[in-house]
């Protein structure tokens, strides 16, 4: 964690210089920076219960490789960019990227006007939290490691955020909050190792790529391992690992050194394709369900399996991309009457 802060705070006292930074032996094409926003609703799904709202903010650094000549570099963080490779070891050519994200998850039940506790359906909660990600990155290849830091209960402003929103939309509010899961510090440690198992032409401009990938997560939040992955057919293809998502792990639009985005950054470049996604997971915890760790709270009894199912569009214009998809999540927990279905924004700028 010491090496992640003293990243953090390089790249941040160097940020006016990487902007200007270019990649010796590519061209001179410009390594981006990349700003993500995520948003998710079941709104979308004509609903307002279960995993009801995320929002994520990330930002993703240029290839840190790119700072080996400053003087405040120190060795202990060259030799930390170069062993931090997993499954691409044997590849030299390697980018290397920190990521810094602050996200915000909000979870109700479907009952609006009850103030107590409602035995069988899920615990009203909410989750705030920071983080922060290393990336090591081949052209097929894609390790993240990430640390995430936060509250769970009344001091994530879950309550206020949906009482904001709902009165600005003229919506009913929840009477329950009272009864959310208590304040708990929450960490959550992931890896997650992304696979492009092929790319192929289909017709003319037209191609198509399937992009595999598979993780764990340990913590008091969240304790599961998952896979799955994306199958994509479209126009002009991005250089990138799929669609992002509010999801931990979920930062794969940044444009890889062959996309359009990065070699022609001034030019005009356009793509629009179409997404299969699926993530399965096996759970041993999720605090949103299992209630507080330490504490007497509100929980139900979970399903162990949990899957997504997504289906959506993507189009770049530009150094822009915008996707949105809608996603079906199988029942999380025994009382759940059926899936849940919610949409989910993404908007990616790389400059």
């Amino acid at each position: 964690m010491p090496r992640f802060v003293s990243l953090f705070i390089l790249l941040v006292c160097l940020a006016p210089r990487i902007v200007q930074a270019h990649v010796e032996g590519r061209h001179d094409q410009p390594v981006p920076w990349t700003f993500n926003v995520y948003f998710e609703n079941d709104l979308f799904g004509e609903t307002d219960q279960n995993y009801t709202n995320g929002l994520r903010f990330s930002w993703v650094s240029p290839d840190t490789n790119t700072l080996a000549d400053e003087p405040l570099y120190p060795h202990w963080l060259q030799a930390l960019n170069q062993k931090l490779r997993f499954f691409n070891r044997i590849n030299a050519d390697l980018e290397h990227n920190v990521v810094l994200s602050l996200g915000q998850l909000m979870y109700t039940p479907s009952s609006t006007e009850r103030y107590d506790v409602v035995e069988n359906e899920r615990p009203y909660a909410g989750y705030l939290y920071g983080g922060i990600a290393y990336h090591t990155r081949s052209d097929e290849q894609l390790d993240i490691v990430e640390l995430n830091i936060g509250i769970v209960g009344p001091d994530a402003f879950a309550h206020e955020t949906q009482d904001f929103i709902h009165d600005l939309r003229g919506f009913e509010k929840y009477n329950g909050w009272d009864n959310q899961l208590r304040n708990e510090l929450g960490l959550q440690l992931i890896y997650e190792h992304k696979e492009k198992v092929f790319r192929g032409h289909v017709i003319g401009t037209i191609s198509h790529d399937f992009i595999a990938h598979g993780g764990v997560s340990l913590g008091n939040v969240a304790t599961s391992i998952n896979v799955g992955g994306e199958y994509r057919i479209g126009w002009q293809l991005p250089d990138d690992f799929g669609t992002s998502a509010v999801r931990t792990g979920g930062d794969n639009s940044t444009p890889g050194r062959h996309d359009y985005r990065r070699l022609s950054p001034n030019g005009l470049f356009h793509s629009l394709h179409a997404f299969f996604s699926m993530d399965g997971r096996l759970v041993a915890r999720d605090i949103f369900l299992d209630g507080n760790t330490f504490r007497d709270s509100h929980s139900v009894d979970k399903e162990s399996a949990v899957a997504d199912f997504s289906l959506g569009l993507s189009f770049i214009t530009g150094r822009w991309k915008v996707s949105y998809a809608q996603v079906f999540r199988t029942r999380e927990f025994k009382q759940q009457p059926h899936h849940h279905k919610y949409g989910s924004l993404s908007l990616s700028y790389s400059f």
